[in-house]
């Protein structure tokens, strides 16, 4: 069991009228052992115990407005200046115990809502180790994704089916057997096709399982596919059972969607691979005044046990900074906490194809990464095989620091991937 002295620190970007010391004092009341008003029974004593603390507030440059709007200050004619800071406050792991939900809760919770800010952002989030050995490990990380793919070095990588277009179980495992085909490591669902009717799971993971085992057969290599089972938790784990029955090896899931609890079940469940899907992170992100940063997004979802994490891409076609791809992905390659490896692997998608492997490796600094590219492969000119072989390619000249127009010259796929999608960085 942890000591009772033992803490975890969330660090928190704030806007404010009043005083940001005062303003953090609010903070660490709230979300531990205060109310607007002393309550019976709240001694001294109780409160030391309980109480979160500030360890540090940093003031900033003001901002001209106000990031939100904010009734309670309306009521009480308060206005700016909007003093901006980033405060630091330690809380004390005895008052949430291993519950992740709560630990969400604690850290990004009623905080949005208070009445003295008009703009709060949970930045960072910092376990101690007796803390973080108290939620599940990732059941493969990098490291078993790497085995059961047969992927012992460098870039794995992947691409995306739509059966949501319409596509039968049986015409699902087609495209898989073809994809399987051109060269993949890693084939994955679309985050909207989970159990449609004209594709049910029931037989569309038979149908692709197959498809996977002949190739299988075929060449020793044995693809991954990250089947959506992203539902209620008792259809996900009876799903996760099937893709185990047919020798399958990775699920995925909505994690905004499914949620803490769903997918902590879910972990304690199955040894598969779970590839955590972020679609909706926008939402809590995208406003610099509001929401959840990635690192600690990826910190509470970590703690859930999952095994791959989206950053998305660089050069992309989503919203996000370049910047922003590639910290992400920094996050998930790093531990948690000194004495463990619980890295996950970084999941890159969104308008990637050979061009922009360049950009990846200088940013990012390694290959422990998985590169999904849907058009980039599938509307490849000379098809998909073309299309793998191309990524492939690119990474290669990255690996030997070889400019991609000078390895297109060496390599058919390559050189009709930058003419045809163009935008190529040598």
């Amino acid at each position: 069991m942890p000591q009772a002295s033992e803490r975890y620190e969330a660090r928190y970007l704030i806007e404010t009228p009043l005083d940001p010391e005062a303003v953090a004092g609010i903070m660490a009341g709230e979300q531990s052992c205060g109310t607007f008003i002393r309550v019976q029974g709240e001694t001294d004593a109780l409160r030391d115990r309980a109480r979160a603390a500030i360890i540090g507030v940093e003031e900033l440059e003001p901002a001209a407005a106000p990031s939100l709007p904010n009734a309670w200050l309306d009521r009480k004619a308060i206005g700016g200046p909007w003093r901006r800071a980033r405060v630091t406050l330690s809380f004390p792991v005895a008052n949430v115990g291993a519950n992740l939900a709560t630990l969400a809760a604690t850290v990004a919770g009623n905080l949005y809502d208070l009445g003295e800010v008009t703009g709060l952002r949970l930045e960072s989030l910092r376990l101690p180790w007796s803390f973080r050995r108290r939620f599940p490990l990732p059941a493969q990380g990098i490291a078993g994704t790497r085995r059961l793919t047969g992927v012992p070095a460098g870039v794995m990588v992947g691409s995306i089916i739509k059966p949501n277009v319409g596509l039968s179980a049986a015409e699902t495992g087609a495209l898989v057997g073809q994809l399987c085909a051109a060269g993949l490591d890693f084939i994955k669902d679309d985050e909207i096709a989970a159990d449609p009717d004209h594709a049910p799971l029931a037989e569309r993971i038979p149908a692709v399982m197959a498809a996977v085992r002949r190739h299988r057969d075929r060449t020793g290599k044995a693809v991954m596919v990250a089947f959506n089972i992203t539902d209620e938790t008792d259809a996900m784990r009876r799903h996760a059972d099937l893709v185990a029955r047919e020798e399958g090896t990775c699920v995925m899931a909505s994690l905004n969607w499914c949620g803490f609890s769903a997918i902590e079940t879910l972990r304690r469940s199955t040894d598969l691979v779970i590839h955590g899907h972020r679609n909706g992170y926008g939402a809590i992100s995208r406003h610099p005044m509001l929401g959840i940063s990635f690192q600690a997004y990826q910190t509470l979802w970590r703690l859930a046990g999952v095994d791959h994490m989206h950053v998305h891409g660089l050069q992309g076609k989503f919203a996000q900074e370049d910047a922003e791809v590639v910290a992400s992905a920094r996050d998930c390659a790093a531990p948690l906490t000194d004495g463990t490896d619980d890295r996950v692997l970084p999941a890159f998608s969104s308008g990637q194809w050979a061009g922009t492997a360049p950009a990846t490796h200088a940013a990012v600094g390694h290959t422990d990464l998985l590169f999904m590219a849907g058009g980039g492969i599938m509307a490849h000119p000379d098809g998909p095989a073309a299309g793998v072989a191309s990524i492939r390619q690119a990474w290669a000249a990255v690996a030997a620091g070889r400019p991609l127009d000078v390895a297109a010259r060496e390599h058919a796929e390559l050189a009709r991937a930058l003419a045809f999608f163009g935008g190529a960085r040598g």
